[in-house]
């Protein structure tokens, strides 16, 4: 049985807390026409609701990237690691000015289902060794969803 949209609120809320994010969100994939996209439906950390605005595809920006490869995804510096001509690809960045994100699927019988994204906006920096504690204290925290074993791209 997975959480009501109350219990993950509430779920990435204390994550947020517990962890010291700036921000944390998950998006899940919806149907849409011939095909399936991807939304940002709970936010915590959040400077804005631009991100209830953002529909990816299978494949575009973080959470589409994820959701494709079913791979977690570590961005230690946006500013090192993406140019900065790239970054309308990746609108979540954008619209709520993080520098350091992790992202993380969320399977449901060996598929896809969700993403979640955790990140930074000032100095602090998500290393591996971050990325390695989130995903341990993922463990059982999401109903149904499995958090596949840790191997980053």
């Amino acid at each position: 049985m997975n959480p009501t949209s109350c219990q993950y609120q509430a779920i990435i809320d204390q994550l947020k807390v517990r962890m010291g994010y700036d921000f944390v969100s998950l998006a899940f994939a919806e149907s849409a026409v011939n095909d399936f996209v991807i939304t940002w439906k709970y936010a915590s950390g959040n400077l804005n609701n631009r991100y209830k605005r953002i529909v990816l595809q299978s494949g575009k920006g973080i959470a589409g990237i994820v959701f494709k490869t079913g791979s977690p995804m570590l961005v230690s510096s946006v500013a090192d690691e993406l140019k900065s001509q790239d970054l309308f690809n990746y609108p979540i960045l954008v619209s709520e000015r993080l520098t350091s994100v992790a992202a993380i699927p969320l399977y449901l019988a060996d598929r896809v289902e969700g993403v979640l994204l955790v990140g930074y906006r000032a100095d602090q920096r998500m290393s591996e060794e971050a990325f390695r504690q989130l995903h341990e204290s993922l463990q059982g925290k999401f109903g149904d969803f499995d958090i596949k074993e840790l191997t980053l791209q």
